[in-house]
């Protein structure tokens, strides 16, 4: 076995150095009055929009790592980001996939460590039917290959309906042996962003980030917010109880989050704090079992119809709540977009988290059939120009929804052709409309961009 933890210091202070050489713009003192001037902020509730470290900084160092979030807090970012999963032995984890191959060095691992290279996940899932849609398919993969064995859950790799067999799943380990043998990698844009750290940086748990937010928080004398999602609750519930987390009908997942924000003195409506999950399900229950603080709904898409700029909604994994699905419901993300849709979230959320396409639609015009070798033309993002806005976050402020939009790159497959290859103009266009919040794989550019902007008004 290897322990890498013992070299972390090292990596973590040798990025923070780095820092410096970063576009530092720190977060906005919201609670400032406005300049004699300065015109008002279109957000929900007339302050500065916030900047949100999605996964840390992924951009700069591997995702979901204490260097990703302390160099997050470093250059600005109002609030730390992360994805939660229960380990083999029900402890919050922080990944943004529950398979390990492309976001880890589990592969690596497995090449001098047999116990890791046991662990890998090959039954082939089952499929079921799936509810009647018009767009998404009839049937999915489900790993439960034996519906008289909740355990046969454990050897099968299919989460949401997505096929990862001859993979390794999160809740085959403890947290002590994600800690000691695995350490994370890049995963957007693996190509374009930086290495050097891949393999050096260890997995750490939910209290790693709420310390860590703590601590930043008390360094740098503003409130740096963690914002925990619960990814995956369905399949990370069947998991959990298959690993003995709970009872069979139990929510392990969410009462393992309950339980740490409460142990932490952060369950309250106005701490530094926000619940987010793609699940209604999931926020609902833990709104009914004593979580106060502000939850918001995800709303996510699997796609644009470059021809039309409509968000496609055609697959499992993406077009709907895997609840839904999984319950029988034909209804898509869009069904959230309606006047009924976003009064239900009212009920239990307190704002929308939706894909960026469903505020600003990008569009192909002139549009082509095909390529010139005959073959479908679909486009691309840099290829598409942004169309007028929907009116998303209006309808949305008006029932006193805030909106946090996902997700903010800088690489130039991210960006539409009338950015021009500058991230900053995406920033600009959005905080215009009135969003709350973007998350950002790229903080210090979402601060320098949010700088320019209350330049822009004055403040």
């Amino acid at each position: 076995m290897r322990n890498i933890r013992s070299r972390r210091t090292m990596y973590v202070g040798a990025i923070l150095l780095g820092a410096a050489a970063l576009p530092l713009s720190m977060a906005f003192a919201q609670s400032a009055a406005a300049p004699s001037g300065a015109k008002p902020f279109l957000t929900v509730d007339g302050k500065a929009p916030l900047v949100l470290g999605h996964r840390g900084l992924p951009g700069l160092v591997p995702e979901e790592t204490e260097a990703s979030y302390d160099l997050a807090a470093a250059v600005g970012t109002d609030a730390l980001e992360e994805d939660l999963h229960l380990t083999k032995d029900c402890v919050l984890v922080v990944r943004h996939n529950p398979w390990l191959s492309d976001n880890t060095d589990i592969a690596e691992v497995a090449k001098t460590n047999a116990t890791v290279a046991a662990r890998k996940r090959t039954v082939p899932g089952v499929r079921v039917k799936a509810p009647a849609s018009p767009s998404a398919p009839a049937d999915y993969l489900t790993d439960l290959t034996d519906p008289a064995d909740p355990k046969s859950v454990l050897k099968s790799l299919i989460v949401d309906g997505e096929d990862h067999t001859n993979d390794w799943s999160i809740t085959d380990f403890t947290m002590a042996e994600l800690k000691e043998w695995i350490a994370g990698t890049t995963y957007d844009a693996a190509n374009e962003r930086p290495k050097v750290f891949n393999g050096k940086l260890p997995i750490i748990s939910f209290q790693d980030v709420i310390d860590i937010a703590k601590a930043k928080s008390k360094e740098t004398g503003r409130s740096i917010l963690v914002y925990p999602e619960t990814k995956n609750p369905t399949w990370n519930n069947a998991q959990a109880i298959a690993n003995g987390c709970g009872p069979a009908g139990s929510h392990p997942l969410e009462d393992a989050l309950i339980k740490i924000i409460k142990d932490n003195g952060l369950n309250t409506k106005d701490a530094p704090i926000l619940v987010q999950s793609f699940e209604p399900g999931s926020l609902k229950y833990m709104r009914s079992h004593g979580l106060q603080t502000r939850q918001a709904q995800l709303i996510d898409g699997n796609g644009i119809d470059f021809k039309t700029g409509k968000v496609l909604l055609n697959n499992i994994t993406s077009s709907r709540p895997f609840d839904w699905t999984v319950a029988g419901d034909a209804r898509l993300y869009d069904a959230m977009l309606t006047p009924e849709g976003m009064a239900e979230i009212k009920t239990y959320a307190d704002g929308i988290g939706p894909w960026k396409a469903y505020i600003v639609p990008l569009k192909i015009a002139p549009w082509k059939d095909s390529n010139a070798d005959g073959t479908p033309y679909k486009g691309s993002t840099p290829e598409a120009s942004t169309q007028d806005p929907t009116s998303l976050v209006t309808d949305a402020h008006m029932l006193g929804l805030f909106v946090h939009v996902f997700t903010f790159r800088n690489e130039k497959k991210y960006l539409a052709a009338d950015y021009r290859g500058d991230p900053s103009l995406e920033y600009l266009k959005f905080f215009r409309l009135g969003v709350d919040g973007v998350f950002s794989d790229f903080t210090h550019t979402g601060v320098a961009a949010r700088a320019a902007y209350l330049r822009e008004l004055g403040w």
